[in-house]
């Protein structure tokens, strides 16, 4: 018999240059393809989600819009009221006119007062609306008669006169007030005054505001039964 003769195994050393890149390996169950494909969808995926949504951009736009209106109307305002200046209506008493006055009993009065009265609007550019116009009239703080008026506009510079009649009839007065009327009748010198209420609406082009205007005035008048205006005084507040 031959003996073997095969050499000894040896053990083969393989050195590895710190300079040769390290490649991992791949898992056995999973296919490089495989992982690349994920990779692209996982991406495509994330990019989906970052995108904004078109009904955002609706929002955000209509927002804009919004702004730039009220900025535009607030600033347009400002412009139109620094030029024109608006100033309020007047109201005053041109005349009035005293027909009746008599009692039923010591302490029930009737009579009847005609006001003329003077609405002016001073503003060159500007037209005004008087709505809601309701005016009292008082002796010695007592209500004893009121009307309203019809709304009317008025022109830039415009004056308008409006008589209104003042009907009382059976108005109570206590004692001490009803003597004091009767000795202002004595004495040729009845003393009134009127409360007047007036909402204005302003209209500068496109620009419409509206405010309240308050007038008392005192009156002065001469006895019926042709009872004459001797002096008045008014005031208008805004």
């Amino acid at each position: 018999m031959l003996p073997n003769t095969s050499p000894p195994s040896e053990e083969t050393n393989i050195e590895i240059s710190p300079e040769q890149p390290i490649i991992p390996k791949q898992p056995k169950n999973q296919h490089p393809l495989r992982t690349r494909s994920s990779r692209k969808l996982a991406i495509l995926k994330v990019d989906d989600q970052q995108k904004t949504k078109p009904i955002v951009w609706f929002a955000a736009i209509l927002c804009f819009i919004f702004s730039f209106t009220l900025i535009f109307f607030g600033i347009a305002t400002i412009i139109c009221y620094l030029t024109l200046k608006p100033s309020n209506p007047l109201f005053d008493i041109s005349n009035a006119s005293l027909n009746v006055v008599y009692f039923d009993s010591k302490q029930y009065f009737n009579g009847e007062f005609y006001l003329q009265t003077n609405f002016s609007n001073p503003n060159r550019k500007v037209h005004v609306r008087f709505e809601s116009l309701y005016i009292q009239l008082f002796y010695s703080n007592r209500l004893i008669s009121s009307q309203s008026i019809k709304p009317f506009t008025q022109k830039p510079k415009e004056t308008r006169y409006l008589t209104v009649r003042f009907i009382s009839t059976l108005i109570f007065l206590p004692q001490e007030v009803g003597v004091k009327l009767q000795r202002e009748l004595q004495n040729n010198r009845l003393n009134y005054y009127a409360k007047g209420t007036f909402k204005v609406k302003v209209n500068m082009w496109i620009i419409h505001t509206s405010f309240w205007l308050h007038s008392v005035c005192q009156i002065e008048m001469t006895g019926p039964p042709n009872g004459s205006l001797v002096a008045r005084q008014c005031i208008t507040t805004r």
